[in-house]
């Protein structure tokens, strides 16, 4: 049960950096395993950023050394979207809040701007340097607009995943390689799982806390970060094949393809040959 948002005593509202002053609180009890972290569980599954960011580094190094600035710059976004997940889920915070979608937003935008293949600009659009300024102006007017109904920002931000799983589907109608469809339904499967737990959190919470079992939340936190983990480097095959055609990517599996449970990462080779 999450306390009021105002003060006792007075109808002053609390500080937008105050415990529980955020528009939402998930399902998951507060303050039932610490005096300190308010949702522990959604708080601690955020270590699974933190083992992303630099797993997608250290698996995709030959590509990291020739596209060092895309790698560097989004695997630190998503280690930050770690970071203040895991501050707003402590502290249901306003301001935790705003962080935790505004560095979901930032991430994707920036994710876009340097991956989103040049054949699906818009017309008016006909550099990568223009592409740029559109995701910026873009992004700047979606922050602006997040402060009007923060709570909203989550549909909205689980809804672009649509536009991902759409540009998959195009891109994979042009590729044979079966390495590279079985990576993507893997992806898609862990983006289900997802997506379920989340909705399941948000709109069930009632039915899973008579069961004692509030935690679905969590769940989503590990299991986006695995279906994360499978569409870099879907994204970074793609982005060999259109930005850098003097290689053919391969897709190999960590640590081996007998492993019933890998991890997919993409070496480069030459020449490029189209898939």
């Amino acid at each position: 049960m999450r306390s009021s948002p105002f003060y006792k005593g007075g109808p002053t509202m609390p500080s937008i950096f105050s415990y529980q002053s955020a528009e939402v609180d998930w399902c998951e009890g507060n303050f039932e395993h610490s005096t300190v972290i308010a949702e522990y569980y959604n708080t601690i599954s955020n270590v699974s950023f933190f083992v992303l960011s630099p797993a997608l580094l250290y698996l995709n190094r030959q590509y990291r050394q020739h596209r060092a600035l895309p790698m560097y710059v989004v695997s630190c976004l998503l280690f930050c979207v770690g970071i203040f997940s895991m501050y707003f889920h402590m502290t249901l915070s306003y301001v935790g809040q705003l962080l935790d979608e505004l560095s979901i937003l930032w991430t994707l935008a920036v994710a876009y701007s340097f991956w989103y293949p040049r054949v699906y600009f818009p017309r008016c659009i006909k550099t990568r340097k223009h592409f740029f300024w559109l995701s910026g102006v873009t992004t700047v007017i979606s922050t602006l607009m997040s402060f009007i109904k923060p709570a909203f920002n989550a549909y909205v931000l689980n809804c672009i995943a649509f536009h991902l799983l759409y540009l998959t589907w195009r891109e994979l109608k042009k590729c044979n390689d079966k390495r590279v469809h079985r990576m993507a339904a893997v992806m898609v499967l862990w983006w289900v799982l997802a997506i379920s737990s989340w909705i399941s959190d948000r709109w069930l919470c009632g039915l899973w806390q008579a069961i004692n079992f509030p935690y679905f939340h969590s769940f989503w936190h590990v299991l986006i970060a695995m279906s994360l983990l499978y569409c870099c480097p879907l994204v970074i095959y793609f982005d060999v094949s259109y930005e850098m055609p003097s290689f053919k990517p391969k897709l190999e599996y960590w640590p081996s393809d007998s492993w019933p449970v890998v991890v997919p990462y993409v070496t480069l080779e030459e020449p490029h040959k189209q898939c």
